[in-house]
């Protein structure tokens, strides 16, 4: 690694995004400086790493695969060390979806990146997919069909222009088949047939929802796409893109190679042999399903819609902000009492963060969004609302959340009234349980204060803390005036008692 990667090429760091894609057969990693509106590239790193191949049918990861994981991303963290924390987005896609363990594993591939790792939902890696080919090739305002296949799974998104109309995840990538189908290395026409088959009847349940959609271009990306376009290229099987017919030449001479060692075709890397039949399979699966005749290849995909929607969450169009409050109107959630729990909720935060240790613009947002939907579920039914509302927190399509986000909003949800549900706060990653539990009981106690739904401030209503001690002073007078939310924390102390924590009414 040289010193001038080291020293971002002399870029502000300020000025630098970096975006890292723990994808199921590559690492990859890139750096960039935005400026004027625009994304330049400073560096960028690519790892095999083959996490998918790792996973055993329980879904736990091998102890060599873990281990050159955790190798690359020490390697990633080394560029990122001078980068601002907030200028950093680190996703994982299918693989870490699938793994067993996730904290334990997420715990040291952290600390050796050095920065938080998202485990981002299908629907959201495509989402972000379609928005990095958008944006970053400023492909018009056509509709179009873009398809990514990784290893282990395959994302197609219909849209026009840079809005995504309809994204699809299917279990279905370029590792998996291939070991399923060619773990040995050999090709033939029955394999062939086979994997397709197999392909085939993972993408045939979202064809019709796409037709519907229509499009003018169809879009390929990630290195699969990118490694069967070269090799048709080089093989005389197109002139750019990749073409029905040769496909089929392609896979006609692999058959004839019969060993994916003795297939000798330009634009065919060594570290993308042992993946290709299986990709190639997709790839025949997806023209014949959806009608192809060519296809146009992007070098864009995941990784540089990552760095469009981060550098997005720092403005007023932060995607995350658009599907909480798109949620609201969705599940009819009373949106006056929701902002007055809000307000409350963020001037107790205001007050403690500090002293309670949970100043971050994380727990603060997070705060923010679980205040504006801790009502949701009375749209399924009052009886145990805090429980409906957890659960679309937990399950939903929450556009630009990452998994955690959505459990931990769903947690505060959860346990914004009545009896604490503390085993489903103990299940979070542990280093967000202690500030995850704080910050639901500011937002208990501003649920609490709201309950006669009608506007009123609290500003005189003082809250500090003091280690597991929480101490809520009222204005002279207000005791007596309200003695249903004197009743109200009452119970509370025994509620938050079961927690560890002292109420005091001061």
């Amino acid at each position: 690694m040289n010193n001038a990667s080291q020293n971002l090429l002399g870029v502000l760091p300020e000025e630098c995004f970096a975006a890292v894609d723990l994808g199921s057969n590559s690492f990859h990693m890139v750096i960039s400086q935005y400026k004027n509106g625009q994304f330049n590239v400073v560096d960028r790193h690519r790892e095999v790493v083959r996490l998918a191949a790792g996973l055993d049918r329980n879904n736990k990861l091998s102890d060599e695969v873990a281990d050159r994981a955790l190798r690359c991303l020490t390697e990633f963290g080394q560029l990122l060390r001078n980068l601002p924390k907030e200028n950093i987005r680190a996703v994982g896609t299918n693989a870490l979806r699938r793994l067993k363990d996730k904290n334990r594993f997420l715990s040291r591939a952290e600390k050796s990146l050095g920065h938080n790792i998202e485990i981002i939902a299908g629907r959201e890696e495509a989402r972000l997919i379609y928005l990095g080919v958008s944006k970053w090739s400023a492909a018009g305002d056509e509709s179009r069909l873009v398809i990514d296949i990784g290893g282990g799974s395959t994302e197609i998104i219909a849209g026009k222009g840079i809005e995504s109309t309809v994204r699809e995840s299917l279990e279905v990538g370029c590792v998996t088949l291939s070991s399923q189908f060619f773990s040995d290395g050999v090709l033939s026409r029955e394999r062939f047939d086979k994997a397709i088959l197999a392909a085939e009847l993972a993408i045939q349940p979202v064809v019709e929802q796409f037709r519907l959609q229509g499009w003018n271009r169809v879009i390929g990306c990630s290195g699969t796409m990118k490694s069967i376009a070269s090799t048709m290229l080089s093989g005389g099987w197109s002139k750019d893109g990749m073409h029905k017919d040769g496909l089929q030449k392609l896979v006609e001479a692999a058959v004839k190679a019969g060993h994916i060692n003795q297939l000798q075709l330009f634009g065919l890397s060594k570290d993308r042999g042992p993946v290709f039949a299986g990709g190639l399979a997709i790839i025949c699966a997806l023209f014949e399903l959806f009608d192809i005749e060519e296809m146009s290849v992007s070098d864009i995909a995941l990784r540089e819609g990552v760095l469009y929607d981060l550098v997005g969450r720092s403005s007023p169009e932060d995607i995350r902000t658009s599907t909480v409050n798109a949620m609201q109107v969705q599940w009819s959630v009373d949106t006056q009492q929701a902002e007055m729990v809000k307000n409350t909720a963020l001037k107790f935060y205001h007050d403690v963060s500090a002293d309670w240790d949970i100043q971050n613009t994380w727990y603060e947002l997070l705060l923010t969004w679980a205040s504006k939907l801790h009502e949701i579920g009375l749209g399924i039914s009052h009886d145990r609302y805090h429980k409906h509302g957890a659960y679309i927190a937990a399950n939903g399509d929450m556009a630009g959340f990452a998994r955690r986000d959505q459990l931990v909003l769903a947690a505060l949800i959860a346990g914004h009234r009545r009896k604490f549900p503390l085993a489903t706060f103990e299940a979070l990653p542990s280093r967000v349980v202690t500030p995850a539990k704080r910050i639901s009981v500011l937002l208990r106690l501003a649920v609490l204060l709201n309950r006669g739904r009608v506007e009123a401030s609290h500003d005189s209503t003082e809250i500090s803390v003091n280690g597991n001690e929480v101490v809520i002073d009222f204005a002279e007078g207000w005791r007596q005036n309200h003695p249903l939310t004197i009743a109200d924390l009452k119970q509370e102390q025994a509620w938050l008692k079961s927690i560890g924590l002292k109420l005091r009414i001061s």
